[in-house]
């Protein structure tokens, strides 16, 4: 290799190590770009999936659309242990009518869970994977994930797998 094609490939690495960082986060390396604030994004995200949950917990329809992806490539999933049961919808129509029905059966509002204050976000450009735990009164254990797009500025979510464990007995 010659000196000037060593000094080009040594310019080039240092132009890419400056441009990012490394961050920690729960033990896991990533590697974040220098223009996201990654702070202001966890928090316009958890505002998203914080309406998401009052909206349709509240049995709003409306106010609950205004936090998905309305393509045909976003998924749903519920796997509930206690009751044996799984639901998948797929698609924005699939997943809007899954919903619409169940609050026209249920249309009574339910007890709000306690909102997010902390989730795990990492993010890829104009997207992010986000975990989580919750409580639910009425259901108990919950873990989430949910897979967000960055849609016109507003975080979306764009894919949700929720497991439910229900009330774990303490031995």
């Amino acid at each position: 290799m010659t000196i000037k094609n060593l000094i080009s490939f040594t310019f080039l690495g240092l132009l890419f190590a400056a441009g990012c960082k490394k961050d920690k986060n729960n033990g896991a390396e990533k590697i974040v770009n220098e223009g996201i604030n990654i702070e202001q994004e966890k928090e316009a995200i958890l505002e998203t999936l914080n309406n998401e949950t009052m909206a349709a917990f509240q049995r709003d329809y409306k106010a609950w659309t205004k936090n998905w992806v309305q393509d045909p490539s976003i998924t749903k999933t519920y796997i509930d242990f206690p009751e044996n049961t799984f639901t998948e919808s797929i698609g924005w129509n699939e997943i809007s009518q899954f919903v619409k029905t169940f609050i026209e059966e249920h249309p009574e509002p339910e007890p709000m869970p306690k909102l997010l204050n902390e989730i795990n976000v990492r993010l890829y450009g104009n997207g992010a994977w986000v975990t989580y735990e919750q409580q639910d009164s009425l259901r108990g254990l919950k873990r989430e994930t949910r897979l967000m797009e960055k849609v016109d500025g507003e975080w979306k979510i764009a894919g949700m797998q929720t497991t439910i464990y229900g009330f774990v007995q303490n031995q």
